[in-house]
């Protein structure tokens, strides 16, 4: 197959208008194994196939992109970035966006080569047109571009070429083309700041993120909303954190928050700023957090009594993030019966809000009743009782009742809460004194679907291991949890069939 396929290679080579020889050669390649082509990898001639991409017929290069995917994984990323360089150069600028995303896909291969990156360093044309790519309006190549670009910047030499160069204007040229690619660039910026405290610093002083972080505490609350993501991105890294904290930027935000109540606009950046202060607590200290920034928790307790279910959305999510440790759960505990009351709302909210919100709901009261058997003290374990209580006057059969809705997700969720208390003393007498409940537990019908039966299968497998249930549940309860655990969550009970004499 491999031959027929490079006599084809050759017929293309030759011919003017090649189409019927173009079908065949896509046809014949996909049955020639990789590994056949690779050896077969010096005789491949390419140039004919980049020649009439020039061209732009629709059809011929179509099929020249899909031959060219395929023979071009056949060849070394080193041997494609030095003997099709100035053909990478002119696929960057074809007026065919899926030419582009070829050639891009052979830049990523090249970049994340450490033999062939040099290449690509060396060659500030390419990088040029790599960097204009990202103003372009198929987000597809966009986001091509910035994985190259990205990727590139992991090294040394990567950083001093992008930052260093002719190619930081060419950035900050494209920036200009509209809102949409100047957020394309502070993306990029972002992601490459992540990398090291090294990284961070190219990116500061190139002057991109202190441009970002103007937009972010600008007057533009559309802007607002869109820079708070990035910037939150930025603070999933340790030296972003203390960036961040240096410039005054967390300052600010927790300022801007307290401004918003002022603001008739705030809600359309207030999510993004109370998400940013979720996600800094959990990754630092919740307690530090929520003294240093006490306007954060109390925003977040006023907005679980939104009637907005996108600010109720984002409230019960920080709320969940929050008590997803320990230290969280204690500063929530601190605040005494405002936060059962709290509790009492999101219960409410899991009953009777939408779909999507009853979702959200049971994530964080998964998140909220967890705890590790390791960190199970009698205080601890008092808490998250009274927690459960307070949700519901019978958060069991709250909880029991969104499981029989006909939604897997909520099915999910519902199992999901039952998991998560699973290995609680407290939860287990529960479940027990709860007619029907440990039954309804062990009925493998009521799940049909994949996601359920695996929910199902973690409930009662964080049952069975629980050091407490044998005595809760009692040995005949017990040994039945282990041999659904040792069945698996797709256990099937064959049905049995019974001969009769003389039947046909």
């Amino acid at each position: 197959m491999a031959a027929q396929a490079l006599a084809l290679l050759r017929d293309v080579s030759r011919l003017e208008a090649p189409l019927e020889e173009l079908r065949a050669l896509q046809s014949v390649l996909q049955a020639v194994p990789l590994s056949e082509l690779r050896e077969h990898a010096a005789e491949l001639r390419l140039s004919p196939l980049f020649s009439l991409l020039i061209e732009n017929h629709r059809e011929q290069t179509t099929l020249c992109v899909s031959i060219l995917e395929r023979l071009l994984q056949a060849l070394e990323p080193v041997h494609v970035a030095r003997n099709f360089r100035v053909d990478l150069q002119r696929g960057l600028t074809h007026p065919n966006d899926s030419v582009k995303i070829l050639t891009l896909s052979q830049v990523g291969r090249i970049v994340e080569n450490s033999d062939a990156v040099t290449e690509v360093l060396n060659n500030p044309e390419l990088l040029k047109q790599v960097i204009y790519c990202i103003g372009g309006e198929n987000l597809s190549v966009a986001k091509a571009a910035i994985k190259s670009l990205s990727r590139i910047s992991l090294t040394q030499a990567g950083l001093e070429a992008l930052f260093e160069s002719n190619l930081l204007d060419d950035l900050k040229t494209v920036m200009k083309t509209n809102d949409i690619v100047r957020y394309r660039v502070y993306e990029l910026i972002v992601e490459i700041s992540s990398v090291s405290p090294e990284s961070l610093n190219y990116c500061s002083t190139s002057g991109l993120v202190t441009q970002l972080l103007r937009e972010l505490t600008g007057e533009d609350v559309l802007v607002r909303a869109t820079c708070i993501e990035m910037v939150t991105s930025m603070a999933y890294t340790h030296h972003g954190r203390q960036y961040l904290a240096q410039e005054g930027v967390i300052d600010q935000i927790s300022n801007i928050i307290i401004g918003a109540d002022s603001d008739p606009f705030s809600s359309f950046y207030l999510p993004g700023f109370v998400k940013f202060f979720g996600n800094l607590a959990i990754m630092d200290s919740p307690q530090q957090i929520c003294e240093r920034f006490p306007v954060f928790v109390e925003k977040v307790f006023e907005m679980t009594e939104s009637q907005d279910p996108t600010m109720i959305g984002v409230a019960v999510d920080t709320i969940g993030i929050l008590g997803s440790n320990i230290e969280g759960k204690q500063v929530l505990q601190k605040t005494g019966t405002r936060f059962e009351r709290l509790l009492k709302r999101i219960g409410y909210q899991a009953k009777n809000a939408s779909t999507e919100l009853k979702i959200r709901c049971l994530d964080a009261v998964s998140s909220l009743l967890y705890l590790p058997p390791e960190q199970q003290t009698d205080d601890l374990l008092r808490m998250t009782e009274t927690w459960f209580s307070s949700l519901y006057r019978d958060p069991l059969e709250l909880f029991r009742g969104i499981s029989n809705q006909p939604f897997p997700e909520l099915h999910c969720g519902a199992l999901k809460v039952f998991t998560a208390i699973a290995n609680q003393p407290w939860a287990q007498k529960l479940m027990f004194n709860s007619p029907g409940f440990v039954e309804y537990v062990m009925d493998r019908s009521i799940e049909h679907d994949k996601a359920s039966k695996d929910a199902k299968y973690e409930l009662v497998k964080a049952l069975a291991n629980s050091k407490t249930i044998a005595e809760i549940f009692g040995n005949p309860y017990y040994l039945r949890l282990r041999t659904y655990v040792s069945e698996g969550p797709y256990y099937v009970k064959p049905i049995s069939t019974t001969a009769v004499e003389g039947a046909e």
